[in-house]
């Protein structure tokens, strides 16, 4: 049987990395309107609890959105949902859900998997997608996300994606 963390596996283009963004994309949008009903329900609570005062606001949505403190505490805690939506794909197995329909692992290059840090460092390299326009100005295929992690992106053969419970070394 083929062993996936032992094989060489060439490392996935522009196209196909955009294949499966759009894929994740779609996702992660599932995952903050998920998170973002939790945040909300949890801050309507504590207004509701009177931990929280409406500081002259009609409606609870109105005191979230006018309020920057409050306004810029959810945006946070929605981007952090988010961005643990990926780096626990990455760090557990190499692949999100659009990744692995695109048979793409993220993975060291010696075939191990990521560490939860470097898959959150990951996330912040990759500027919302953007770094991987350096795929296109580099030889070796590598995005800024890849480069700044030392880690890269490759394209799995048809029997090492099947391997369903897998997770690397």
């Amino acid at each position: 049987m083929l062993n996936p963390e032992h094989a060489n596996f060439p490392r996935a283009g522009f196209f196909r990395r955009m294949g499966a963004m759009v894929y994740d994309l779609m996702l992660a949008v599932a995952v903050y309107i998920f998170a973002g009903a939790i945040g909300f329900g949890i801050f309507t609570l504590l207004v509701k609890a009177g931990l929280v005062g409406m500081q002259g606001q009609e409606h609870i949505s109105d005191l979230l959105n006018n309020t920057p403190l409050y306004s810029g505490l959810y945006q946070v805690y929605l981007l952090i949902c988010v961005a643990t939506f990926y780096a626990l794909f990455w760090s557990r197995g190499g692949q999100t859900l659009g990744m692995r329909a695109w048979r793409l692992k993220v993975q060291h290059p010696n075939g191990q998997n990521i560490s939860i840090i470097t898959a959150y460092a990951r996330v912040v390299w990759s500027l919302l997608g953007l770094g991987n326009i350096a795929i296109l100005m580099s030889g070796e295929k590598l995005a800024l996300q890849d480069s700044m992690t030392r880690s890269e992106v490759v394209v799995l053969s048809k029997e090492a994606n099947q391997m369903r419970n897998w997770h690397g070394a």
